[in-house]
C-alpha cells in the first residue's frame, strides 16, 4: 500500500489524499500550502477552531487549484437557520460557491429533522456537495449505514492505537458497495500516545509518525486528519506517507502501547 497515492472517499467519488489537514490547532498557512504543492495533500478540514491560517492558505490555492482541492466544513450547529448562516459565511470567506463536504459535528444520535432539512437545502442549492457526520457513539454509524435513507456520505470516526473499537463496531459493519467514506481523527489520542506516562519500564511511546501510520494501515480509513501547530509537526505527519503502513511487528507494538495508554488514561469510577 502506497500512502502517497490518493484514494477515493467512499461513495462520494472524491479523490483525496490519505492525510488531511485540519484547522483545529492553527496549522500555519505557508505549511498548508507547502503540504499541497509538495506532497499533494488536498483534503482540508475547517473546524470551528483555528480557521484563520487555513482560510488564508485556501484563498491562495482556490483561484488556480479549486478542482484539485477537497474542502470540508465542520460545524456543530443545532438550529437549522444557524447552520445555513454559518456555511454561507464560510463560503464567502473562502471565495467559493460550494464546499465539497459539510460535516455535522458531535452527534450521538441521528440529527433532528430541522437540522437535516437545512443541510439538505444547502446541498440542493449547490452550496455543499456531500454530507457527513461525526460523533463518539459508534453504534450511530452502524445504524445509519443500515438505513436506506441515510443522508450521510461520510462518517468521521475516532480511531487510534488506544481507541480501536471502531475496528469491531464500525468498520466491519459498513456495506461493501456504496460504502460511506471514512475520515478518522485524533490519531495521537490528543497526544497521550506520545507520552511515557503509564507505559511499563522499557517501553517507549509512539511518535506522531507512528500514530498516523497506524491509522492509515487500516484499509477502512480513507483520510486521517492531522492538526499540526507548526512546520515540525506537519513534517512528522507527512513522514507517515513516505514510510508507509506499519509492519506486523510495528503494528503489534502500536497496539501494545495503545492498550497501556487506554488503561492508564481511563477515568476512575467514583465509589458508589
Amino acid at each position: 500500500m502506497d500512502l502517497r497515492a490518493p484514494t477515493i472517499l467512499g461513495r462520494t467519488g472524491l479523490t483525496v489524499s490519505r492525510l488531511g489537514l485540519s484547522s483545529g490547532y492553527g496549522v500555519p498557512a505557508a505549511a498548508a500550502v507547502r503540504a499541497f504543492r509538495e506532497h499533494e495533500v488536498n483534503f482540508f478540514h475547517w473546524s470551528t477552531r483555528g480557521g484563520g491560517e487555513l482560510v488564508s492558505a485556501l484563498r491562495q490555492l482556490v483561484p488556480r487549484q479549486r478542482d484539485r482541492l477537497v474542502i470540508a466544513l465542520h460545524h456543530y450547529a443545532r438550529p437549522g437557520w444557524y447552520l445555513r448562516w454559518a456555511v454561507e459565511r464560510r463560503l464567502r470567506a473562502l471565495n467559493i460557491d460550494c464546499a465539497d463536504l459539510l460535516l455535522l459535528g458531535a452527534h450521538q444520535r441521528r440529527p433532528g429533522e430541522a437540522l437535516l432539512e437545512a443541510a439538505r437545502q444547502l446541498q440542493s442549492q449547490g452550496k455543499v456537495r456531500f454530507l457527513g457526520i461525526s460523533g463518539h457513539r459508534r453504534a450511530l454509524f452502524v445504524e445509519l449505514s443500515k438505513d436506506l435513507a441515510n443522508p450521510f456520505d461520510v462518517f468521521m470516526v475516532r480511531y487510534n492505537a488506544a481507541h480501536r473499537g471502531a475496528e469491531r463496531d464500525v468498520f466491519s459493519a459498513l456495506p461493501q458497495s456504496e460504502r460511506p467514506g471514512v475520515v478518522s481523527y485524533t490519531a495521537t489520542r490528543w497526544g497521550a500516545l506520545l507520552k511515557r506516562r503509564g507505559l511499563p519500564s522499557g517501553e517507549t511511546p509512539l511518535t506522531a509518525t507512528d500514530c498516523y501510520r497506524f491509522v492509515l494501515t487500516s484499509p477502512h480509513v480513507d483520510v486521517c486528519l492531522c492538526g499540526p501547530r507548526n512546520d515540525e509537526q506537519l513534517d512528522l505527519a507527512l513522514a507517515a506517507l513516505e514510510r508507509g503502513p506499519l509492519s506486523q511487528p510495528e503494528l503489534a507494538r502500536a497496539q501494545r502501547v495503545g492498550d497501556y495508554v487506554y488503561t492508564s488514561h481511563r477515568p476512575r469510577r467514583r465509589p458508589r
